[in-house]
C-alpha cells in the first residue's frame, strides 16, 4: 500500500477539521461522525481544542482508498497559529485548500496559498458549505481566479447552492465544451498543447487530457477546484477521487532520512515523537542521531534510542518499522525537539517562511516564588512547540514573543492546566529588528598588542543579506587555525549577540564573516572567544550602520461605499498604505499595508467610521523602515559597545556563578 500525506488547510471557519472528519467517517476510519460543535472531532483531541472549536496543533489522522492510504495532517486555521501551519507544509506530499463558499476568499487563504505556490506543493481547492445561505461557488471561482490564481480547473458544477438541496456534479471531459476549456487552461504550461490549439487542432482526447493534468497537478502548476459540503458529505466522493489520483511520493532508496514535526506531551511529561520518514527504514530499539539548529543559530546534535514506534495506519496505529513516506509516532527520545533532523533531508525539500512573530510581551507568575515554576515550564512548551519563543533577561525577566491575543489566551491556559503555574501577561508591544545599513569590519587582537583582557584574536565582517535571508555565519580562516571549541564558541556567539543590534532590536538579513583568528596555547580558553565576539561583532555592525524596521500587518477593508473617503483618511493618519483597492456591489474591499503598532487604533475607530458595517481581517506581513526617530530597545547584554561596562558585567555573571 502506497502512502501519501495530504495537508488540510483554510482560513479559520472554512470546514476544514468538519471536512477531516467527513473523509475519516466516509471511509470507515471512525466509527461516528465528528462535530466541531460538540467536541468530539477526531483530530482536535486537545481540550482546549474542544472548548474554543479551533484547531491549536497539528494533527494526523489516516484512512484508506483501494491500496492508498492517505494520511491526513489537520493545521490550525487561526493566523496566531501560522508557525504551526509552517512546520507541517514541510512534510507534506500535496494539500488541501479550503475556502468557504459563503466567506470566500479571506486573509488567511490568501497566506496560505502564496506559500503552498512557492514551495510547489499540488495542491487542490475544495470550495465547502455550498449548502450554506449565502454561497456563491460560481461567483467565487471567478475572485479565486483573480486573487490566488488564474490556473484552477473545476472538476465540478454546483445546483441549487444556498440550501439542502445544493448538488455536486462532476464535469466530463469527455464533453467537448469541457475539454476545450480544461486544454486551454492546461496551454499556459504546455507549448506544445498551445501550438496545436492555435493550430486548430483541438483539444486532446480525455485519457491524455487526464494524463496531462495530473502531470500539472503533481508539479503544483495547475489545481483542481472542487466543491461540496463537509456538513452533508455532498461532493466528498469526488474529492476523494482526486486525492486518490495524486502521485505517491518516490524515495531516493537511501538510509533513514526524517523530520520531526509535532511533540505531544503525555501528562508524566513523556515525549512521542511524530517523524515524517521521506528515506530508508526506522525500526524500534535503534539509535538515532538527530540534527537541530540551536535559538542560537548554531548546529547541535542530540543521540538517543527509540523504543517504541507506532505507524499512523487508518483508524490505528500500529507497531512496525517505519518504512518511507509515512508518519510514525516515536517514543523514548526525553531529548528530541520540533524540527528535529534524521539524516540528510531529501532533494528539493522546503520549509515555507511566514512573517516572524509581530509582539512581544513580558510574562511574570502570579505568584512570584512560582517564577522557576514558570521558566521551566516555558522551557518545556519551547522544547515542543517552536511557535512558543521566549527569552531570559539578564534580570529574569521573561519576554514572549507572540502573533496575537489568541495565541496569548491559549499559552496561558496551557501554563495554568498543564504546569499549574498562573502567569500574568504585560500588554504586547511590537517588536522591531534591525539590518545593516552597508559593509562594516572589526579586529581585536590579544593582549600582547594592545588592550584587550580576552586571550583572543576575532575578526569579523558584517553586511547586509538578501531580505528574509535570516543571519549566515561563514568563514575565511581555516577550520584547523583554531581548536573546534573555539570556533563553536564564536559561531554560537555571533547568533546570541545579533539578538541585540545598536538599537537593541535583533539584528537579521546580514552575512557574519570570520576574517581573522588567533589563540595562545594554553593560555586560551573558549570563555576568551565567547566573551571577545560580541565586542568585535558590535564594533563592525557599528562601522555597517543599521537601520530599524517595523512589522506590518496586511489588512483586508470591506466598507460601505459612501464611507471610502473617511476611511482612507484615517488610515493615512494611522501611517497606513492602501495598495489595492476593488469596487463591489456593497461597497469597497481595501488592500492595505498598516504597521503592527497601530492595528489597535483601527480596530476602535473602524465602526464609528462605517456605521458598525465595516469588516477586516488581518494578518501579518512584511516590514518597512520605521519613519522618523527609530525606537530604541534597552541593552540586556552587558553592553558591548562600552568595553568597560561590558567587562563589569562580566566580572559580575562570573561573581554570581562563583556564588552559586
Amino acid at each position: 500500500m502506497t502512502t501519501v500525506n495530504i495537508g488540510v488547510l483554510a482560513h479559520v471557519d472554512a470546514g476544514k477539521t468538519s471536512l477531516t472528519e467527513r473523509l475519516l467517517f466516509d471511509h470507515g476510519a471512525v466509527a461516528r461522525l465528528g462535530s466541531v460543535d460538540d467536541g468530539s472531532t477526531r483530530t482536535d483531541a486537545g481540550e482546549l481544542e474542544r472548548e474554543r472549536g479551533i484547531t491549536i496543533r497539528t494533527a494526523v489522522a489516516s484512512f484508506a482508498v483501494g491500496d492508498r492510504q492517505v494520511n491526513l495532517v489537520d493545521t490550525p486555521g487561526h493566523p496566531d497559529f501560522i508557525a504551526e501551519v509552517e512546520r507541517a507544509l514541510s512534510v507534506l506530499d500535496a494539500a488541501v485548500l479550503v475556502l468557504s463558499a459563503v466567506e470566500g476568499v479571506q486573509a488567511q487563504t490568501l497566506v496560505l496559498a502564496r506559500s503552498l505556490r512557492r514551495l510547489g506543493l499540488p495542491t487542490l481547492f475544495f470550495v465547502n458549505k455550498i449548502d450554506r445561505a449565502g454561497a456563491r461557488p460560481d461567483a467565487l471561482l471567478a475572485d479565486m481566479r483573480a486573487r490566488l490564481t488564474p490556473h484552477l480547473v473545476p472538476l465540478t458544477t454546483v445546483t441549487d447552492p444556498g440550501g439542502r438541496a445544493a448538488r455536486v456534479r462532476a464535469r466530463r471531459l469527455a464533453d467537448p465544451v469541457v475539454r476545450a476549456a480544461v486544454a486551454e487552461t492546461l496551454a499556459e504550461h504546455d507549448e506544445a498543447l498551445l501550438a496545436r490549439l492555435v493550430e486548430g487542432g483541438g483539444p486532446p482526447a480525455e485519457p491524455e487530457l487526464r494524463a496531462l493534468l495530473a502531470a500539472q497537478t503533481a508539479a503544483g502548476l495547475t489545481h483542481p477546484v472542487l466543491a461540496g459540503s463537509a456538513l452533508t458529505g455532498e461532493g466528498v466522493p469526488e474529492l476523494t477521487a482526486a486525492l486518490a489520483a495524486l502521485p505517491a511520493p518516490s524515495a531516493a532508496g537511501g538510509g533513514p532520512a526524517g523530520t520531526v514535526f509535532a511533540i505531544e506531551r503525555a501528562p508524566g511529561g513523556e515525549k512521542t515523537a511524530y517523524l515524517r520518514l521521506f528515506d530508508g527504514e526506522l525500526r524500534a530499539r535503534r539509535g538515532v542521531l538527530l540534527r537541530r539548529r540551536e535559538s542560537t543559530g548554531g548546529a547541535a546534535e542530540y543521540r538517543g534510542r527509540i523504543s517504541r514506534i507506532e505507524v499512523v495506519a487508518p483508524g490505528a496505529v500500529v507497531e512496525r518499522p517505519l518504512r518511507a513516506g509515512e508518519i510514525g509516532r516515536l517514543h523514548g527520545l526525553p531529548g528530541v525537539r520540533v524540527g528535529d533532523r534524521l539524516g540528510r533531508p531529501p532533494r528539493g525539500a522546503a520549509a515555507a517562511h511566514f512573517a516572524p512573530p509581530g509582539l512581544e510581551t513580558v510574562v511574570r507568575a502570579a505568584e512570584p516564588a512560582r517564577r522557576g515554576v514558570l521558566h521551566a515550564a516555558l522551557t518545556a512548551l519551547a522544547d515542543e512547540d517552536p511557535l512558543i519563543r521566549f527569552r531570559t533577561d539578564p534580570d529574569g525577566t521573561l519576554t514572549v514573543l507572540l502573533y496575537g491575543a489568541v495565541q496569548r489566551e491559549v499559552l496561558a491556559e496551557r501554563l495554568r492546566r498543564d504546569f499549574g503555574v498562573a502567569a500574568v501577561f504585560a500588554p504586547p508591544t511590537p517588536v522591531c529588528f534591525e539590518r545593516p545599513a552597508g559593509v562594516g569590519e572589526a579586529l581585536v587582537e590579544f593582549a600582547r598588542r594592545g588592550p584587550n583582557d580576552f586571550w583572543a584574536t576575532v575578526g569579523l565582517r558584517v553586511e547586509p543579506a538578501a531580505p528574509g535571508s535570516g543571519v549566515r555565519f561563514r568563514r575565511r580562516t581555516e577550520w584547523g587555525a583554531l581548536p573546534r571549541a573555539f570556533h563553536r564558541a564564536i559561531e554560537e556567539a555571533v547568533f546570541g549577540t545579533l539578538r541585540q543590534g545598536l538599537a537593541g532590536w535583533e539584528v537579521t538579513d546580514c552575512l557574519v564573516t570570520l576574517v581573522r583568528t588567533g589563540y595562545d596555547a594554553p593560555m586560551s580558553e573558549v570563555a576568551d572567544f565567547r566573551g571577545l565576539t560580541p565586542v568585535v561583532l558590535l564594533r563592525a555592525l557599528a562601522a555597517a550602520g543599521t537601520r530599524v524596521f517595523e512589522p506590518c500587518l496586511a489588512v483586508e477593508l470591506a466598507i460601505p461605499r459612501d464611507t471610502l473617503s473617511e476611511v482612507t483618511g484615517r488610515l493615512a493618519t494611522l501611517g497606513g498604505r492602501v495598495r489595492d483597492s476593488a469596487e463591489r456591489a456593497d461597497g469597497w474591499l481595501l488592500d492595505v499595508e498598516l504597521p503592527t503598532r497601530r492595528a489597535p487604533e483601527l480596530v476602535a475607530a473602524l465602526p464609528g467610521l462605517t456605521r458598525g458595517e465595516g469588516a477586516q481581517w488581518s494578518r501579518p506581513e512584511g516590514d518597512r523602515l520605521v519613519r522618523g526617530v527609530p525606537p530604541v530597545r534597552a541593552r540586556r547584554d552587558g553592553n558591548p559597545l562600552d568595553y568597560g561596562e561590558y567587562l563589569r558585567y562580566l566580572a559580575l555573571g562570573a561573581e554570581a556563578a562563583g556564588r552559586g
